[in-house]
């Protein structure tokens, strides 16, 4: 079944090229056919992945070569596919959770004058995501990884017309580009080190290779992955990316784009496991991130922003549980696979509040949409719960996963990853309630003319759908452990170690942190009043509705050198080149008026220029005899 690979890329690919080179002409039905070919899609993937079913785990692989890519001298490199248990996980995350939000999207953007196009670079996006995690090859994945940042680029900056998305899509470019140096930078590394940049040849030299080498490489696939998933320092950009339709963060800065990250550590854990200084640095990046996300959180009042903290949190985690190595490989895809739906469905129903509210995002103006949007209530309410962690749901099988395995090993690793997991699923509780209670619960705080109704069922249904997936998704495969099962072959088999604390305790003490921080959630904005204007608050709350004062650490560490740098160039270039070119300007120009003034047209002139001539040569060969 491999065999149909290509056809995963190439159907969204279709679709966004015949909606951008058709034009006006497709605005009747290209959302229609683009909705189809996403669908499409995700029926070849269900496909595939049946026919690997059939197999024995350890022949479910396969390889698609397509075509001859790169020949220079004695470095050959194809194009192809592999088509292994972890591409196709997320390949079933991508097409399923992005065709479904390629329906939700006909009823959130049916009004836009301009929603062929967006749909358009929906489907780009889909191909170029789903070309990402198919490649077999760190350099086919950069093709891959350029396109989703273009795609989300597009998409951000979709209502280009405000200022501020304009400028919210580049920030979110030129921060990524960052992290695209590192990959560029790494995969010159490879050919440098091993001869090779697919993923065969790479894992197949890392034996060989030093340590110093493996180092350097993985942390330039860290600093990738950071710019991707919006990961410390480099996720300053996830918040601003929120000016993009609501879709869009559901599809891109939720469930997929900004997962790629962690797929990129997973798929090279042979160069990780290699190097287990740049290991542990994905694991320090993973916990500060969580930390960071979860306090940024707590302060947000806008329902999207604070979303995209929460995000930000969460892949906090699972890049954690990659960096404990093969103990939390398959940890972190799983719970990137399960909050790939609790998540989307939880950015939906922003999007459906937003639609009831005339698009209004400040949670102080929302309170008891509970009454009004039954529907989004109970959808955003079961993915509530299951980023929260309580069981049965989905996060309690992936998350709480990886706060057991942070509490596995020696030394201080275990202590200082491990409370930090823990404590940030307290926080988690908190700031989720706190979202969930002031847009749902408490007093109505809605202004005059907004008269909040439920939205379509083409809004509504996919919620739906998701809301089922974060229900029961985990709940399917997280007690018999059949995910970790079916990416042994790929991640390798590995013994879990017993953590310091006996799990049952870890998971009391997971679920009391939990109810803890829902407690106070509760207490603070659904029994007390909730200020419609919000208040001034300390020091600590101000700092975290700035990001913790990232743009300016930015500005001071990066903006501010580097205009100073540009300034100082501008400067010398108009001293040197400008200067110099127009130093020989003047300088021909001169010499060209010296000349006129001596070709004035009089005859006597010449005849004076020749005798002084004539003298001159005289003279000269009198003196010389």
């Amino acid at each position: 079944m491999s065999s149909l690979a290509w056809l995963l890329v190439a159907l969204p690919l279709l679709g966004a090229a015949l909606l951008l080179l058709l034009g006006r002409v497709s605005d009747s039905f290209g959302p229609i056919l683009a909705t189809i070919l996403s669908w499409s899609s995700f029926a070849v993937a269900a496909a595939i992945v049946v026919g690997m079913l059939g197999q024995d785990p350890q022949a479910r692989a396969g390889h698609l070569h397509l075509f001859e890519w790169v020949h220079a001298g004695g470095f050959h490199l194809d194009a192809g596919m592999l088509v292994d248990q972890l591409s196709m996980s997320f390949v079933l995350l991508v097409t399923f959770v992005g065709s479904l939000i390629h329906v939700y999207s006909l009823g959130y953007m049916a009004h836009d004058p301009d929603k062929r196009r967006f749909f358009a670079y929906l489907n780009l996006f889909v191909a170029a995501m789903l070309l990402l995690v198919l490649a077999d090859s760190y350099l086919l994945l950069f093709v891959g990884w350029e396109g989703v940042g273009l795609a989300s680029y597009l998409l951000i900056g979709f209502w280009n017309h405000n200022p501020d998305y304009a400028a919210a899509a580049n920030k979110a470019f030129i921060v990524n580009r960052v992290g695209d140096v590192g990959l560029a930078l790494a995969v010159a590394m490879m050919f440098a080190t091993f001869g090779r940049a697919d993923f065969a040849g790479v894992n197949a030299g890392v034996p060989g290779a030093s340590e110093g080498a493996l180092t350097a490489i993985g942390l330039l696939l860290l600093l990738a992955a950071c710019g991707k998933s919006a990961q410390f320092p480099l996720q300053s950009w996830l918040g601003d990316a929120m000016a993009g339709p609501t879709p869009v963060s559901a599809l891109i800065h939720a469930a997929t784009m900004v997962t790629a990250g962690v797929y990129l550590v997973v798929r090279s854990h042979a160069i990780f496991e290699g190097a287990p200084g740049a290991q542990l640095v994905v694991a320090i990046v993973g916990a500060i991130t969580l930390a960071y996300g979860a306090i940024v959180g707590c302060a947000k009042d806008d329902i999207k922003k604070a979303l995209a903290a929460s995000t930000m949190s969460q892949i906090g985690y699972m890049m954690l549980a990659a960096g404990l190595g093969p103990i939390g490989y398959a940890f972190a895809i799983f719970h990137l696979i399960t909050h790939g739906f609790f998540k989307a469905g939880m950015f939906l129903g922003a999007g459906s509040v937003m639609h009831a509210m005339n698009d209004r995002v400040d949670m102080r103006r929302f309170g008891g949409l509970s009454t009004v949007m039954k529907i989004t209530w109970v959808t955003f309410g079961l993915g509530w719960l299951a980023i929260l962690g309580v069981p049965p749901f989905s996060g309690f099988w992936s998350k709480d996963k990886i706060i057991e395995a942070a509490f596995v090993g020696e030394g201080w690793r275990p202590w200082v990853f491990g409370l930090t997991a823990l404590v940030g699923a307290g926080v988690t509780a908190f700031y989720m309630s706190r979202l969930f209670f002031m847009t749902f619960h408490g007093r109505r705080r809605w202004e005059d003319d907004v008269h909040p109704h439920e939205s379509p069922l083409s809004m509504t249904i996919p919620m739906m759908v998701l809301a089922v997936g974060s229900a029961l998704l985990g709940l399917a495969l997280g007690p018999t452990n059949v995910f970790t099962r079916w990416l042994e072959p790929v991640t390798g088999h590995h013994e879990h170690g017993e953590p310091v604390l006996p799990v049952p305790v870890l998971m009391g003490l997971t679920l009391l942190f939990v109810l803890a921080g829902a407690a106070l959630a509760f207490v603070r904005y659904w029994r007390a009043e909730v200020p419609v204007v919000a208040p001034h608050g300390s020091f600590a709350t101000r700092a975290a509705r700035k990001d913790l004062f990232q743009d300016d650490v930015n500005d001071l560490l990066a903006i501010g050198p580097v205009m100073g740098l540009a300034g100082a160039t501008r400067a010398t270039d108009r001293a040197l080149g400008d200067g110099g070119a127009d130093g020989i300007g003047r300088l021909v120009t001169g010499a060209a008026s010296g000349l006129r003034r001596a070709q004035n047209g009089f005859v006597r002139s010449y005849a004076l220029t020749m005798l002084v001539g004539v003298v001159a040569v005289l003279a000269s060969l009198w003196v010389m005899n």
